[in-house]
């Protein structure tokens, strides 16, 4: 409600969603600054001074235009400021593209996660590690039909869902924005005597249905009648090629506000290449800089209970799910306060325990996933689009005590989000593990889920009346991958691990870890973090 001159972002319940906006909403004023600056000076009034003392106006990019126009009749590589393809690359791209030149909007190359995630569908013969299914229940087929329509107007409204992937034959992979790219609608026939939902998630499961990454969208709908009632299905795929978590909300966001019937009050859509650009203007000599310095002694993976495959496909992945109680939950957010961090930062620590004791290590890395909107880009709290990237973090132990070790790692984040668009690849070449060993096997990904007001709340009721939410399920291809779910009170665990981890149980090591941790920060104590136990009582 009131927010002084000495307040600190973070103790006031700041986190990386809200520097987005707080970024954005400076810039519309025409004052510019960037995440490391934010992160250094937390405080109110050092980023004002900051913002006096930084001229960030003269270092803002200045995005090349698209030289593509509805009325060409050729592309030349001159026209692609972007990217640098040979006349026959782009005569190639032409002949996949249905409509040919008309319907070509733009031509750029891929953000480095992206790069990953092609890399990982390319390994794969059935099913893809990265395609998204969920799956939904209308009381009849005209809201169905009505629901679709909305979808295909907020894909006809941004560029990232009107994108198709090409690598075959080309120097480099590229995207290819459409003008027009209508949502593939499959209608399936369901039994009467076998259960309706469940034919419907065999025929639909994304561990044996792939998607053509050459045709946009890389949405396709399957619908399917329940023929022992009037509702419909929709089993809804899409690939994390184009959508991350964020997008994924903002799609559903926009299909409200359309179904409401105020899609006049949408704001204007902006492109995804802005983003591209901004990721290329960085030297790859400045990521590698900084990666070399900070994983160049290690020689060891960090492989929890040595299982080292990371090109697995998520099929044989079991899931466990375990909510905070609201009276730790409370206790980890007042703690976080007290240190002048996000919560965030305190899941970092507790999971580098867990993962400390299982691989027996004091020095660990493990893969963390960024927003990759905290660059200051225009409009990054509202394009739609596939930023999120997963870069390790190192986290050494020695004798540290809470405090220090929530100190170090705050700022190890501070300083990683500043290169959060480094490429994967070279990161992990930066250190001294031999290939082809991976450089971790685990990963957390901290995500902000906190449901809407109670204004939105209401909407969002009378909007999905009749429908009903089924199922929806994401994977990766690391054989152990932690979600923490930032709900705005409380959190949820979500862990997926291959087979011979137990996912309950890893679950129950992180709430005893981060049990631990708030209690010795609130009692500074001032034993190592290395001794605090993550077995629970009765493992223990």
């Amino acid at each position: 409600e009131r927010v002084g001159r000495h307040d600190q972002f973070f103790e006031l319940g700041g986190h990386s969603l809200l520097v987005v906006t707080l970024i954005e909403r400076l810039r519309q004023q025409s004052l510019h600054t960037d995440i490391r600056t934010i992160f250094a000076n937390p405080i109110l009034s050092a980023i004002a001074r900051a913002l006096a003392d930084n001229d960030h106006a003269a270092s803002v990019q200045v995005v090349p235009p698209n030289l593509i126009t509805p009325t060409d009749t050729a592309i030349t590589p001159d026209m692609l400021p972007l990217v640098s393809l040979s006349q026959t690359d782009i005569d190639q791209i032409i002949a996949h593209v249905p409509q040919g030149i008309s319907n070509i909007q733009d031509i750029y190359p891929l953000a480095p996660l992206q790069e990953g995630i092609l890399f990982h569908h390319l390994l794969e013969t059935e099913g893809d590690t990265y395609l998204l299914r969920s799956v939904l229940a209308f009381d009849h087929r005209a809201r169905l039909d009505v629901f679709l329509s909305a979808l295909q107007s907020v894909i006809d409204r941004h560029d990232i869902l009107r994108t198709s992937i090409h690598w075959m034959s080309l120097s480099q992979p590229v995207q290819v924005v459409l003008r027009r790219a209508p949502l593939l609608i499959e209608e399936l026939t369901l039994l009467a005597d076998g259960d309706a939902q469940a034919q419907l998630n065999a025929l639909t499961d994304p561990r044996h249905l792939r998607l053509d990454l050459q045709q946009a969208p890389l949405l396709k709908a399957y619908i399917a009648a329940d023929p022992h009632s009037q509702e419909w299905y929709l089993a809804l795929l899409n690939h994390h090629l184009v959508c991350d978590h964020v997008t994924l909300e903002f799609v559903v966001t926009e299909v409200q506000t359309i179904l409401r019937g105020k899609e006049h009050q949408l704001p204007p859509a902006l492109p995804y290449r802005n983003f591209i650009a901004q990721v290329l203007s960085v030297p790859v000599s400045e990521h590698e800089a900084y990666f070399k310095q900070q994983l160049g002694d290690i020689e060891e993976p960090t492989a929890p209970f040595g299982i080292f495959d990371v090109q697995g496909n998520g099929s044989e992945v079991q899931e466990a799910r375990l909510p905070l109680s609201d009276e730790l939950s409370q206790r980890i957010r007042h703690s976080a306060r007290q240190q002048g961090v996000t919560p965030a930062v305190l899941f970092h620590v507790a999971w580098a325990q867990v993962l400390a004791q299982c691989c027996n290590q004091d020095d660990i890395v493990f893969g963390t996933v960024l927003s990759g909107r905290l660059q200051g880009s225009e409009g990054a709290d509202q394009v739609l689009g596939m930023f999120i990237n997963t870069l390790p973090i190192r986290i050494h132990f020695a004798q540290q005590t809470a405090q220090q070790l929530v100190a170090d790692i705050y700022e190890r984040l501070g300083t990683l989000v500043v290169y959060e668009q480094a490429s994967l690849a070279l990161a992990q070449r930066c250190s001294s593990v031999a290939a082809p060993l991976p450089l971790f096997t685990s990963m957390l990904n901290y995500r902000h889920s906190a449901a809407g007001t109670s204004d939105t709340t209401e909407a969002r009721g009378n909007v999905w009346e009749g429908v009903r939410i089924l199922h929806g399920e994401e994977r990766t291809n690391y054989p152990l991958t932690l979600s923490v779910d930032d709900l705005g009170q409380g959190f949820t665990f979500t862990t997926q691990c291959v087979t011979g981890i137990d996912a309950e149980r890893m679950n129950t090591y992180l709430l005893t870890a981060i049990e631990g941790l708030v209690h010795a920060l609130l009692e500074q104590s001032v034993e190592p973090v290395r001794r605090l136990s993550v077995l629970p009582a009765a493992e223990r």
